[in-house]
């Protein structure tokens, strides 16, 4: 069976990969495993989508603005539409597969709530228009970023997932698939490992949020997409599965929301 995996959300525009990044890429390519690297801002996404051109076919980009720079991108209660006319541009460049990293942030509010609301359902209108899904972030908004997803029609993963069950419940009746990363690994992620236990195969996908979040047992060094190997082997052991297995249900679903043939 094969092994390769998909870590489904990377930031390798990251200044920490300013000094390896084609040894970072080489490293997950040996591995069998294909990344999709994350847009934060106008900047980040024309980056990301620089990288996944030079390193294709193992890397692919999603474009979009963070909640922490909505403030950069909304002014006098509008989203900046010459920004939104450069990520719809983006959009259309063949490795670009999704709209991210966009969402809500309550818990560091670098960005006023408004502003964040504002360009959060600016960048979903344009995940219909060009019918792409969606990569989300959420930290302490889920109260206000489920009901607005509500109301769009649109695939996508819930980036970062560290909810609980009650949560899972939720994010599962919006479609979406669930995202998991190197928190999973941590000792304190109890409550956050029986829901991946609960949680269904087919709508789970695994990640690194590299350069932040090292899975055990590299907690304290740089993160990187080899290291999604340790959180597809730990989220196997959570739910019974040799990692050979949990591997080739993530990158099918991986696929199957990217609309994407990775390697």
């Amino acid at each position: 069976m094969s092994t390769r995996l998909v870590d489904t959300h990377a930031h390798l525009d990251a200044p920490p990969f300013d000094g390896d990044r084609e040894a970072v890429v080489q490293r997950a390519r040996e591995a069998g495993i294909a990344v999709v690297t994350m847009g934060t801002d106008l900047e980040s996404s024309r980056r990301a989508v620089e990288i996944a051109e030079r390193y294709a076919p193992w890397v692919w980009a999603a474009v979009g603005v963070h909640p922490h720079e909505a403030r950069r991108y909304v002014h006098k209660g509008r989203f900046d539409p010459r920004a939104l006319e450069e990520l719809e541009r983006l959009l259309q460049r063949a490795r670009v597969v999704a709209v991210g990293e966009i969402g809500l942030d309550y818990f560091k509010e670098f960005s006023p709530r408004d502003a964040q609301k504002i360009a959060l359902e600016a960048q979903l209108e344009l995940s219909q228009r060009c019918e792409k899904p969606v990569v989300l972030h959420n930290r302490d908004s889920e109260g206000d970023l489920i009901p607005v997803l509500k109301r769009y029609s649109l695939g996508g993963v819930w980036h970062s997932f560290t909810g609980d069950r009650a949560l899972l419940e939720r994010v599962l009746e919006l479609g979406l698939y669930v995202g998991v990363n190197g928190i999973v690994t941590f000792p304190k992620s109890q409550a956050l490992q029986e829901a991946v236990r609960a949680a269904p195969l087919d709508k789970l996908v695994v990640e690194t949020d590299a350069p932040y979040l090292a899975p055990v047992p590299h907690r304290g060094k740089r993160n990187e997409p080899l290291f999604v190997r340790d959180v597809a082997a730990f989220v196997a052991q959570l739910k019974g599965l040799s990692t050979e297995e949990l591997s080739e249900a993530t990158t099918a679903n991986a696929e199957d929301l990217f609309g994407a043939r990775l390697p």
